[in-house]
This record gives C-alpha cells, structure tokens and sequence, in this order.
C-alpha cells in the first residue's frame, strides 16, 4: 500500500513512517516542511496521487480554543477532499483518550471537531485516542517551574512511550477501517505530581515538586485521562523508559 502520514515529519509521524517502510508498503512523510499543507491545501493533492490510506498525525501549533479549532477543522476539510479526490480508502486519525469528557477545555473541543469531520467524512476511517505522551512530562514540568520548584496538580494520568503511540497508529493504518474508536495507554497511572517526582528522581536538577492543584495546563481537570476497562495498554512504563534514556 501506499500510506500518506500528514505530520509525518514529527514525533509520531517520523515513527510511524518508519513503522510502515519496515513492513513493506510505501511511505510519504507529508508536512510543511516538505511542502504539504493542510492548513491552506497546498501539496496534498500531489501527495495524496494514487494512496491508499492516510494517517492524520498533525497537530495545530496553539492549545488555545480559536487557533486550535481552525487548525483541525480547516485541515480535516481540506484533507478529506484531498482524499475523496484521490480515491483514498481508509484514513487514520490521532486523537486523545477523554477528549468527549472535557467540554471545557477548548483544544479537546478542537480535537473532537476534528473526529465529527473524519466520521462525517464518507471516507472508511480509524481513530486511534492515546494517552499523554511520556515526552510531554518534561515540557510540562519546565512549564509549571517557579524558582526551584515544579508546581503541579495532582490529576491522574496514564501516560505512553510515543514508540508505542506509532505501533499502535501504524497499524491501524495497514488494517482494515473500524469505523470506531481504539483506546490506547501505558501500563501504570499515576498523579501528575508523581511523574514530576519520578522524573526528578531519575534526573535530579535540584529542583522539587510540590502539589498545587491550581498550576498549569492540567489544573481542574476532570478525572477523564487514564481510560476505562476498554483501553489496550501498552508495555512500557515510564521509569523503565526514563533510565533507558
């Protein structure tokens, strides 16, 4: 098969790319970088010629609601006409396990304007929803750093090794459409505050944690994060993968 994976030049994408080359179908990283854009359209029908599944991968450059929102809603318009266009027969998006539960939270709403379009699309579709990335935990951390200290509230997660995410998309993309939703995350929950723990544990840098259930991006998030008894859980948990790097 020929496989498109829009993003496909970023953490999940560049994987996932190199996922499918290894199983033998041809594989096109499409960003704008090399000159694909969904944003505006540019590229995609050159890059769309003759494929048989698209993975969507991408992701908009803002958390905020409006820049959020455009990005997903104007990129899935303009790549599923790319796709009908093509004759592409299935399509593959990314999106985050608990998006429907966080009505408040405006770049999960973008997210799920992005899955209504795939699902309205006409096109035979997969959504793969992942967990937080284990990626993510560092950045998160030198976010909510005041001083010496990493303020971060207690929410639950159940974050995944990103090499997991990709195993998980890119097979969906060589499967048939589900036309539904498959759960995926890692082996372990914990709060927030205790993977900046474990993450200063095995890389200490003087810093400290303290719980502050009003810092950062996850302050009053509902208890949607971690799953339910439909999630397929990965293998690696987050120490193993920290000491490993």
């Amino acid at each position: 098969m020929k496989i498109v994976v829009i993003g496909g030049t970023g953490l999940i994408g560049s994987q996932v790319v190199a996922l499918v080359r290894e199983r033998g179908h041809e594989a096109v990283a499409a960003s704008p970088s090399t000159g694909v854009d969904t944003l505006t359209g540019q590229g995609l029908e050159e890059a769309l010629q003759g494929a048989d599944v698209v993975v969507d991968v991408s992701n908009s450059p803002s958390f905020d609601t409006e820049p959020a929102l455009d990005f997903f809603t104007r990129s899935a318009r303009h790549l599923i006409d790319a796709e009908k266009k093509a004759g592409v027969r299935h399509h593959v998006t990314l999106s985050i396990v608990g998006v429907d539960q966080v009505p408040d939270y405006g770049y999960y709403r973008a997210k799920v304007a992005q899955e209504e379009a795939v699902r309205d699309s006409g096109v035979p579709y997969s959504i793969v929803r992942a967990t937080q990335f284990f990626e993510f935990i560092a950045p998160v951390m030198d976010m909510s750093t005041e001083g010496e200290q990493v303020r971060m509230p207690s929410v639950r997660l159940r974050p995944i090794a990103s090499a997991d995410v990709a195993a998980a998309v890119a097979e969906a993309a060589w499967s048939e459409p589900s036309y539904g939703v498959r759960d995926i995350g890692g082996p372990e929950i914990h709060g927030l505050d205790r993977l900046g723990e474990i993450t200063l544990a095995v890389k200490p840098d003087g810093r400290t944690v303290v719980t502050d259930e009003t810092a950062g991006l996850f302050a009053g998030m509902p208890d949607v994060l971690v799953g339910d008894d439909t999630l397929h859980t990965a293998a690696t948990g987050y120490e193993e993968w920290l000491k490993r790097r």
